[in-house]
Order: structure tokens, then sequence, then C-alpha cells
């Protein structure tokens, strides 16, 4: 089975992709397969290594909103699911939506509104990113939690024992169709979103290898160096000093680091002597993978650009190839330069914080606001001029520049 480079980069991109009957999982990903033969395939990390890498290395991963919050609604879906500490955690059962609120309740001790907010705000985010399904009021696992290595379970279940019960026992399933946005997850109308028992009768089907004939012929030692430098370069939040890793430094080392990139749709981007990964351009030239955001992420996240790059760097503010600024696009901005809802700004604000796209900051004794996020290091060269013609057109549609920008696209 070979690569499949533009089915990883719709994975990263949209969360599990779906598949129908039979059809087997591409090189490199797990298959979760259904009692009806559809299923979800998803990657899986070279050589069994998780993203807890990075943390060996003193890398900062790609930022989590709320991260202590959403790490406990987890848990207290872990202990609601995972019914049989024998079986695997994923499936598990599902659990009505207030039995996961009354433990995510008594494990941080408290009761009021705001924690529910809390909570639910945490459940949205897991939702989103496929490690928790939440549908008409029932709380399943999510299909991520099927990559869990099986030596992480003696950990997870010393983590379930130690939560406390529930005072409340038996509980109601309460469908709330507010709880979670229409569209919001990463494959709407997927399987996963599609009843209150989406994994029931599933089981994981690991897939064909994908990096052994790369990998084969190095030794132990080296093998290791080129794991954790794709790890890094894949789930760093920013580009990382080629210094402290072997697989950046050395040339035959690098280049096969860029093959097992290019075979998940990705590539290697350059910055000054930091390194960090990109979608390859052939793939997103025409079209991102999954479609790119939608229509109100992509006209919020251009006001962004617009009033935290485009004009700090005509005053001369920004360096002429940064996509990242320390200049706050206010809320109040975006409210007065919108025509969208505010339930629908805060929503896509909301999808655009998740993806890594914007990130909400704090200005010293000011509001603060919005700044491009940390996806913005992943651009490559040529993704950076698209972009800043995007931006050109998007700013000043009618100026000399941006016919020049149309003219340039019509002869190509």
């Amino acid at each position: 089975m070979t690569a499949d480079p533009a089915a990883h980069a719709r994975a990263r991109a949209q969360g599990p992709l779906r598949l129908g009957p039979g059809a087997p999982a591409p090189a490199g990903m797990t298959r979760l397969s259904r009692p009806d033969s559809t299923g979800l395939a998803l990657p899986v990390w070279p050589d069994g290594v998780t993203p807890s890498l990075l943390d060996e290395h003193q890398v900062a991963p790609m930022p989590v909103e709320r991260s202590g919050e959403t790490r406990r609604v987890l848990a207290a879906v872990l202990k609601c699911c995972w019914a049989d500490p024998s079986a695997d955690p994923w499936p598990g059962e599902p659990a009505p939506l207030e039995r996961v609120l009354d433990t995510y309740r008594a494990l941080i001790g408290r009761t009021d509104d705001l924690m529910r907010n809390w909570a639910i705000g945490a459940l949205r985010r897991l939702h989103d990113s496929s490690w928790a399904v939440l549908a008409d009021g029932i709380v399943s696992l999510g299909p991520r939690c099927a990559l869990w290595p099986v030596e992480s379970h003696a950990v997870l279940k010393d983590l379930v024992r130690r939560i406390p019960d529930p005072e409340r026992r038996a509980l109601p399933v309460v469908p709330d169709a507010g709880l979670v946005t229409p569209g919001a997850g990463p494959d709407t109308g997927s399987p996963e979103a599609a009843g209150p028992d989406p994994a029931a009768g599933s089981r994981a089907e690991p897939g064909a290898p994908e990096f052994d004939d790369l990998l084969s012929v190095y030794d132990e030692r080296r093998r290791a160096e080129l794991v954790s430098a794709f790890m890094v370069v894949e789930h760093a939040a920013e580009p990382v000093q080629e210094a402290r890793f072997a697989a950046l430094r050395d040339p035959a080392l690098r280049r096969t680091l860029t093959e097992m990139l290019a075979r998940r749709g990705r590539t290697l981007v350059q910055q000054r002597e930091r390194w960090i990964s990109g979608y390859a351009d052939e793939l997103v030239r025409d079209r991102p993978p999954g479609g790119g955001p939608g229509e109100s992420e992509r006209a919020v996240l251009t006001l962004v650009l617009v009033h935290s790059v485009a004009i700090p760097r005509a005053e001369g503010l920004l360096p002429e190839d940064s996509w990242l600024s320390p200049h706050p696009t206010p809320a109040d901005e975006l409210r007065r330069h919108t025509q969208l809802p505010i339930g629908e700004l805060e929503s896509a604000l909301r999808v655009l914080r998740h993806a890594g796209l914007v990130t909400q900051v704090k200005a010293g004794e000011e509001a603060g606001g919005y700044v491009p996020g940390p996806q913005f290091h992943r651009l490559t060269p040529e993704a950076r001029r698209r972009l800043q013609e995007e931006l050109i057109l998007a700013a000043g549609p009618d100026t000399p520049l941006a016919a020049a920008v149309r003219a340039r696209r019509a002869a190509r």
C-alpha cells in the first residue's frame, strides 16, 4: 500500500476521514471499523511515539485553550465511558451528559453555573477535535482515544480510579442542541455525529506501515533522531532550532525527514536556522485540504490580518515578511467592521482560536484583542506570497496594486 499525502493532509485539516464499506485505510493510518464495514481513518505516530515527546525536549506544543479544564473534562468523560477496565478504553460505553458534568463537579469540587460553562466549553473543544463525541445529550469517547498506546492504559486506569464518583448515579438523557455549534466538528455530517452511540461495535485495525522503508536503513539511534525531529516539527507551536536535533542539522537525515513529511502532504519550512513543517504547496495551491475555514471564519481572519498585520506594516511597525504581530485587533473593532451577528462572530473566533489561526491576547491595561496565531509560522514562501496577494485584494480591491495582482494571476 502506497502513501496517500492528500488523505493525510485532509485528516490533519478536518479530523478523522470517513471510509466507505470495506475501504482500507491509507498507509500510516489506523482504521476504526464499524459493524456495517464503514469506518474512520486516523493517522498514527511513527514507532508508537506520542506528542508527549515534546515535553522530553522542552518544546512547547500547539496551545490548547483552557488546557487544564479541557484535560479535566476529558478525564471525566473517560471515567464515565470506560465501563470495563479490563477492556481497551475505546470505544467504551456512551454516558449521559449530566453524568459527565456531575463527575466533573466531583472532580473539581465546585457546583456553580460558571463551572458548567467551563465544562461545556471544554466539551465543545473535545468534540471539535474528535477526543469526545457529543450528540443528543449523550457523550462518548471520540475516535482519537483509539490511538492511546497500550502502555498508557495502566496510567489511565489509575487516573480513573482516583476520580471520585458523582453523587447522582442514574441520570436521564437531557438533549441540548445548543451545546455543539452545527458544523463545528472536524467533519460535518460525519458518522461520529450521526447518533448517540457512534462507536458501538467498533474496533481498531492497525494500518500498513508507512516509514519502515525509510527508517530501516538507520541504526536505532539515528532512527530515534528522525522520529523525534518528525514529531517536533509537526507538533511544536513555533519553529525549533536545528542545533537541537541531529535530523535537522545533518543534510542526509534532513532529506529522509523531508521524504517522511512528503508522505503526509507536508514539507519543511525554514526560518533562518529554525525549522517547522507546513502543508506542501502542490496540495494547497488550488484548494486547502478539507476546504479550509468557512466564509464567516475567513471574513473574521481577514479583518484580524488587516488590522494586526497590514496596517502596522504600512506604518513601518512590522517587517515585510512577518505574519505574526504584537498589535492586537480589539474585539470592538471586529464588531464594528463586520456584518456578522454577534453569535456568529463569537463562533467564528472560537473556531479560529481552536485551529491556531488567531490568538486572544491582553495588551497591558488595555482590553487586548486578537492577533494571528501560531499556524502562521507554518507558511511556506509560496503560501506567504499567495496570502500577501489575497490581503491586497481584500484591503484595497480597487487599487493599482490589486489590479496588478489580478493581471499577474490571469497571465499564469
